[in-house]
């Protein structure tokens, strides 16, 4: 198996001299990829495993915590009303450090700041519980990350990263999601890389994780250097892949293969 991905990845090395753009109406939600029975499951409340992280978050959200010994809920009411639509616009911008920030550090943000409690780390059930929670008031909603001017220059940071050739692969992301998006890779599908379903449930995880683990795990995929949770270069990266996605419908939590 590993001499076939091995054999895989290099004839996408020789067949991706350059990534082209995938014209919007041939854009294709990675849901569109998946077989009938992993579709079933993430159309199933009952049956997705990633509503047992939005249960966990609606629980979250009304949790009084931290010195100001305060809830989500305190400031934003019914999340069903209050978070409608927010997750469709992340990352934004930040006036405080004149940056973008993801979905995940303006969770934390609001706890350092407003409930005077520990930011959550990276990754830990909490944070992908209350990150899933908001995700799912969202579902159906049509992304419009990127409509803000300010975010322009993090968006070209962002696609140049997506361009780029890196690790010892020496393949980028367009390599395999722009160029390849109709082909497969060691049996697997190749997506367009439309980030409307995270955080999502994977099977290959047995678990919810969000849209940065899955980017590292492509950079480790190609032997490249990831980096470090909450990174410029990943805020940057899920920026443009979100505003690449303007106008898809959101589906967190998405399942995936």
């Amino acid at each position: 198996m590993r001499f076939a991905g091995t054999m895989a990845v290099a004839l996408l090395i020789v067949g991706s001299a350059f990534a082209a753009e995938i014209p919007p109406p041939d854009r294709r939600s990675g849901y569109e990829f998946m077989k009938p029975d992993t579709k079933a499951m993430q159309d199933e409340d009952t049956a997705n495993p990633g509503m047992l992280w939005v249960l966990d978050g609606e629980s979250l959200w009304k949790r009084k915590l931290g010195a100001a010994n305060k809830a989500c809920a305190d400031c934003h009411d019914d999340a069903r009303t209050s978070m409608k639509g927010v997750a469709a616009r992340y990352p934004a911008f930040d006036k405080a450090t004149g940056r973008p920030v993801d979905l995940e550090q303006r969770i934390n943000s609001c706890r350092s700041n407003h409930q005077q409690a520990t930011p959550l780390p990276f990754e830990s059930r909490e944070l992908l519980a209350l990150t899933a929670f908001v995700a799912r008031q969202s579902q159906g909603v049509r992304i419009e990350t990127g409509a803000d001017p300010q975010l322009a220059p993090f968006i070209a940071k962002g696609r140049e990263l997506y361009m780029q050739r890196q690790g010892q692969l020496n393949l980028g992301c367009a390599n395999c999601h722009n160029d390849n998006w109709d082909k497969r890779l060691a049996g697997s599908a190749i997506t367009q890389a439309h980030p409307t379903g995270y955080p999502l449930y994977r099977l290959e995880w047995q678990s919810l994780g969000s849209l940065q683990r899955r980017l590292r795990a492509c950079m480790s995929g190609i032997r490249a250097q990831a980096y470090d949770y909450g990174a410029p270069e990943l805020v940057e990266l899920e920026l443009y892949l979100m505003s690449r996605a303007r106008g898809m419908a959101m589906e967190a939590p998405g399942v995936r293969p």
